[in-house]
């Protein structure tokens, strides 16, 4: 039986397990393993731009919590109480970790990250040459690609349960502002940005700003700018303004802005980055 069969085997039996059954957390250790060091992800990005999930990677991570018990760690003057350890490695893997920083095992991270003092939960990847700044959090199986920029107290959110769930996605080169909110399978596409405070979720229409049409929603599109806005509903008891997301300026393919332009763009629409 091949890895992902076994997991599939013991996750139908999930209420007979206990950490006494070593076997079963041998195959689940294995799966996990597999994760933290990138050979295997929890969910890719299909030719026709869907997300497919590998379910039975996201049941190893559920049963991990099943299997394993709580112990206890010190880093320094730190005490914690986990059932999962922290990521080892971060030198001879060429990330740069600041102190504050933290990722949990079984999140891969690639060569050239960068975490300034954040989080990285299990289940996650993050891609070649991303910045993961200050106070942002990566949630569990959230796929962030390479040379994204999460700015300060970014909030990615995780989604682990149901296995079939699609995690969130924010694609290579997208650039995310600060306090920006991205949750439950949202997805922004190659190159986009968000402007800081930006919420994005599937129940958020995405709106263009030159038509006024709905695009999508919870989906931001490539190379695209967009901010967080607001469009007047009437209900019975009054008119009231519910949250949407504007798409602002379309970008050239591979368009970079510079901070200075990306500042001046914004501001010009009254956010920030």
């Amino acid at each position: 039986m091949d890895l992902a069969a076994h997991i599939d085997e013991l996750f139908a039996h999930r209420d007979q397990l206990s950490p006494a059954d070593a076997g079963a957390l041998g195959a689940v250790t294995e799966a996990v393993e597999l994760l933290d060091r990138g050979e295997v992800r929890v969910a890719e990005t299909a030719g026709d731009g869907s997300t497919v999930v590998h379910e039975w990677l996201k049941k190893a991570i559920l049963l991990l919590f099943r299997l394993r018990a709580i112990e206890t760690g010190e880093i320094g003057p730190l005490e914690y109480a986990d059932r999962i350890p922290l990521k080892r490695g971060y030198a001879h893997a060429g990330i740069r970790v600041v102190p504050g920083a933290s990722a949990r095992w079984g999140s891969y991270l690639a060569p050239g990250v960068v975490l300034m003092p954040s989080y990285v939960n299990i289940g996650a990847r993050v891609g070649e040459d991303t910045m993961v700044d200050t106070w942002a959090t990566v949630g569990s199986c959230a796929q962030i690609g390479a040379r994204v920029h999460l700015a300060g107290g970014v909030g990615i959110g995780g989604v682990l349960e149901p296995p079939n769930a699609v995690p969130v996605v924010v694609e290579d080169d997208a650039f995310i502002g600060s306090r920006c909110m991205v949750t439950d399978g949202a997805r922004v596409g190659e190159g986009a940005v968000l402007g800081a405070a930006t919420v994005l979720n599937p129940s958020i229409p995405v709106i263009d700003a030159e038509t006024g049409a709905e695009l999508s929603r919870g989906v931001v599109p490539a190379w695209s700018v967009a901010v967080p806005a607001s469009r007047r509903r009437e209900y019975p008891g009054g008119e009231f303004f519910l949250s949407c997301v504007l798409v602002i300026k379309r970008l050239e393919q591979g368009e970079r802005h510079d901070k200075a332009q990306l500042n001046a763009l914004l501001r010009a629409h009254g956010v920030s980055t």
